[in-house]
């Protein structure tokens, strides 16, 4: 059983268009290619058709794992959320203690991660380490370079 995941309305379009495009025009694709495949001859010797059976496999695997996704897929209300700490889908302005940079990045589900985006996981070090935290804390987040430190200076939704 998977567990519930929290998305931005626009994240979980994006999963429910994607579960969409794979049910309809990727099956589509994969039934022409094992239709192609099948009318080249002896099924027993055929590379290109067990190929086609493997990808339609694969599909279906997929499509049932973002099925599982978008069935504990919830939408969370910005306006009933605790904006005086740091958690899913707040978008946190923290200031490297070290060197002073500061960014800003919106904590989201593993799905909707986009480091590009300024959107980070809940799940990875960062997200744990922001997580919780109220404005003027001091976050230790442990990294491959070492142990970093930032000041939460701003949460908002």
């Amino acid at each position: 059983m998977s567990k519930i995941q929290y998305y931005t309305e626009e994240g979980l379009k994006k999963l429910k268009d994607e579960l969409h495009e794979l049910k309809t025009k990727g099956r589509t694709d994969i039934a022409k290619q094992i239709a192609e495949a099948r009318d080249k001859g002896d099924l027993s010797e055929n590379a290109e058709y067990d190929a086609a059976k493997d990808a339609q496999g694969l599909l279906e695997l997929k499509i049932a794992k973002l099925e599982a996704v978008v069935g504990n897929a919830r939408v969370l209300d910005n306006s009933k959320m605790d904006t005086s700490k740091a958690g899913i889908l707040s978008t946190v302005k923290i200031k490297n203690v070290k060197n002073g940079m500061v960014v800003s990045y919106t904590l989201v589900s593993e799905e909707e991660a986009d480091l590009k985006a300024g959107k980070i996981s809940l799940a990875s070090p960062f997200g744990r380490g922001l997580n919780g935290k109220k404005v003027g804390d001091i976050a230790e987040i442990i990294a491959p370079a070492g142990k970093l430190q930032f000041e939460i200076l701003e949460i908002s939704y």
